[in-house]
């Protein structure tokens, strides 16, 4: 079997981190943690499962995915997150793949859970996401939110990535202020303007491809969770942008005075 580089991007994730790299080993000969600066036991318990550790300030989603890369001893890669495992079908798939041709990279199916229950209305499932390319030709964009893998070809996988995406609902409305947060700073970075009407139109915006496109409408009460928090997060992203360009014009104007 080739072997493979397993890549994981922590902060704080004391409560996944051992679980995380223990999946990864299935499949991989070695697994690195990037590590933001957690402040719970994260760098500890990534070690002590046989992890190494590299620490690095945060630099947005795709940057400090890639960062890792150069310093793996292998040249496939499989990047997971700190919540996600590898079912048993993902597993026997890597095991049985070739990885003869640098040029393709390969995609999962992810099953995204809150709490025990698997959520797959509007669109949550099958949610495919790319996780094992070969960094010769393949990596994370260098988008600082939401980046995916490039590849020049991509081939899909009847395999599953099972996502704790949250503990329960109240982690959910807890994970969509962090990560609006984390959203509208990638914004600011990239030097998106503030806009009055912008947080209105993209909740707007999202509520409808939820429940129309996605038929979330006709999903239950799975389908409107999915539909509304989708929706308060676009909210809240382009709103915390706004206030990210209020304050900084507020401490320009403090320190004029």
């Amino acid at each position: 079997m080739t072997s493979i580089t397993g890549i994981i991007i922590t902060l704080n994730e004391a409560d996944n981190v051992t679980d995380c790299v223990a999946s990864l080993q299935r499949t991989c000969d070695e697994v690195i943690v990037v590590d933001s600066g957690s402040r719970d036991d994260t760098v500890a318990l990534a070690e002590a499962a046989g992890a190494r550790v590299i620490h690095q300030p945060y630099l947005g989603d795709g940057p400090q995915k890639a960062f890792a890369v150069p310093q793996a001893q292998h040249d496939w890669i499989l990047a997971m997150d700190a919540d996600e495992r590898l079912d048993d079908d993902a597993v026997e798939a890597i095991r049985g793949l070739p990885l003869d041709d640098p040029r393709t990279a390969y995609r999962f199916r992810r099953r995204n859970f809150a709490g025990r229950h698997w959520i797959r209305a509007a669109g949550f499932y099958p949610d495919p996401v790319t996780r094992l390319y070969n960094r010769t030709s393949a990596g994370y964009l260098p988008k600082k939110a939401h980046s995916s893998v490039q590849a020049p070809r991509v081939v899909d996988l009847d395999a599953h990535i099972r996502h704790f995406t949250y503990r329960d609902l109240s982690h959910w409305i807890t994970r969509i202020d962090a990560l609006s947060s984390r959203d509208a700073w990638a914004m600011k970075e990239r030097g998106k303007p503030p806009s009055r009407y912008r947080p209105i139109l993209h909740a707007a915006s999202a509520g409808f491809r939820k429940l129309i496109l996605k038929g979330g409408l006709l999903q239950g009460p799975d389908g409107f969770t999915v539909a509304m928090t989708t929706a308060f997060h676009a909210y809240m992203k382009y709103a915390k942008l706004n206030e990210l360009y209020e304050n900084e014009s507020a401490t320009s104007d403090a320190d004029d005075a």
